[in-house]
């Protein structure tokens, strides 16, 4: 068979063109529901970025935090986009581990960021990761519930009103729990509920000297009514409780109160997910009586690791997330109440937002309210609303969330678990330097 010469060259012209060189962004995230949908969406921006696709690493939280601050701190680069928080943030652009995001192009608008969330991610002026959602917490409970229990949620309830409702609406018999709270072991489980409790029982972490205060009366006080509250109106089985398990619960009609971060109201009032998404009310986080309540401040975030070599792709990719388009595109798919929260000034005054969701102008009022500065009722010489912001938290927090997570599970005492809280967290900061 013959061959003609510009067939041939046309072969030999196919052969040597090489196909198009394919970015794989590999992204580490968390397994919550709203990143969950945006490895849904993804697809929306592999096809406006034909050259980059995308590899998810879907982790639960306090595994997700460990994978990804051995990495970075090895410089392992097994990952080119974190999902990190507020904590991580600003001590890890210190050490020059993130790469400042200046590639997120024109129309990204910094300045529709919520100042509270921006302030909290930014270091020298440069933003170090863009937020994915922010948060605060509230109480979220069942209207019916409380209806039946003969009692109206106050504006702004105390912790006693909360623990007395609680018993009220626990049933027993048909499997009902007045609360359900974090009890699962971590520095960003238990520890961020119990911290932000602290606070508006007048404990903190630190004095004004870096010493610990868990052998105080307000850390006794936290604890003792904590457990008391949950060994009375709570689920078997909380010391293994974080956010998810407790979401599950709550949407399966097994909660009468909640109190948890303010990203959960989509899913709670979200008829696919919630079999009570028309029964549940909100109010702020509750107070002690001593000036500050139990709210806390959070931003799940999208950051570059210094080790990555794909730091154009990934900062395509966190612009397109953290976009105001990404919140467009999940609206029109899932519905405006669906849309990731607590991030951007121009979601809290767009109308098609606030008639979907009516968690909004609470969720935006508790961002704003929270303090990292002063969120305790005495002074304190560390950032951080429900965390301290010093690379040593991380190891001390995991550790003394296991000593209170034993408290639930029995396993110890409360005064054995405040002492031991108290000895781990004072030879830390002396090994660091902060004490002498």
């Amino acid at each position: 068979m013959r061959i003609g010469l510009g067939a041939l060259l046309g072969a030999v012209s196919l052969i040597a063109v090489p196909a198009l060189a394919q970015t794989k962004l590999t992204i580490a995230t968390v397994n919550n529901g709203d990143m969950i949908r945006m490895q849904g969406m993804t697809s929306d921006f592999t096809a406006k970025n034909p050259g980059i696709t995308v590899e998810w690493v879907t982790l639960e939280e306090n595994v997700l935090r460990q994978r990804v601050t051995t990495d970075i701190a090895t410089k392992g680069g097994q990952f080119d986009v974190l999902t990190i928080g507020t904590y991580e943030v600003p001590i890890w652009a210190k050490q020059n581990w993130l790469v400042p995001l200046d590639g997120l192009g024109a129309n990204y608008d910094v300045d529709d960021l919520l100042p509270a969330i921006r302030s909290g991610i930014s270091e020298g002026g440069k933003l170090y990761a863009a937020p994915f959602y922010g948060e605060s917490s509230f109480v979220m409970y069942r209207k019916d519930l409380m209806e039946k229990a003969g009692l109206q949620m106050p504006k702004e309830p105390t912790w006693d009103f909360i623990a007395d409702a609680a018993k009220k609406m626990t049933n027993t018999a048909d499997g009902t729990y007045g609360i359900c709270l974090r009890g699962k072991a971590g520095w960003g489980e238990n520890m961020a509920f119990l911290t932000a409790m602290a606070n508006s029982f007048g404990a903190r972490w630190f004095n004004e000297k870096w010493e610990p205060e868990f052998n105080g009366p307000e850390w006794k006080k936290t604890l003792t009514f904590y457990s008391q509250m949950m060994k009375e109106s709570g689920p078997p089985g909380a010391s293994s409780n974080g956010f998810n398990e407790n979401l599950a619960l709550f949407n399966s009609g097994k909660c009468g109160m909640w109190i948890d971060a303010t990203v959960a109201a989509s899913f709670v009032t979200n008829p696919k997910e919630s079999k009570v998404h028309d029964k549940v009310g909100f109010a702020i986080a509750p107070n002690a009586g001593l000036g500050k309540n139990a709210g806390w401040l959070w931003a799940w975030n999208l950051a570059v690791p210094a080790g990555s070599k794909k730091t154009e792709a990934a900062q395509k990719f966190i612009s397109w997330a953290t976009s105001k388009e990404y919140t467009q595109l999940v609206a029109a798919k899932e519905g405006w109440a669906n849309v990731p929260p607590g991030t951007r000034k121009s979601l809290y005054a767009n109308a098609d937002y606030q008639k979907a969701a009516p968690f909004a102008e609470l969720t935006a009022g508790a961002i704003n309210a929270a303090d990292p500065i002063n969120s305790t009722v005495k002074p304190k010489p560390y950032v951080g609303v429900q965390f301290a912001a010093i690379p040593e938290f991380q190891g001390i927090g995991t550790r003394v969330g296991q000593a209170f997570s034993g408290v639930l599970a029995g396993s110890t005492s409360i005064d054995e678990a405040l002492a031991s809280a108290q000895s781990i967290t004072e030879r830390e900061m002396k090994r660091a330097g902060y004490i002498k």
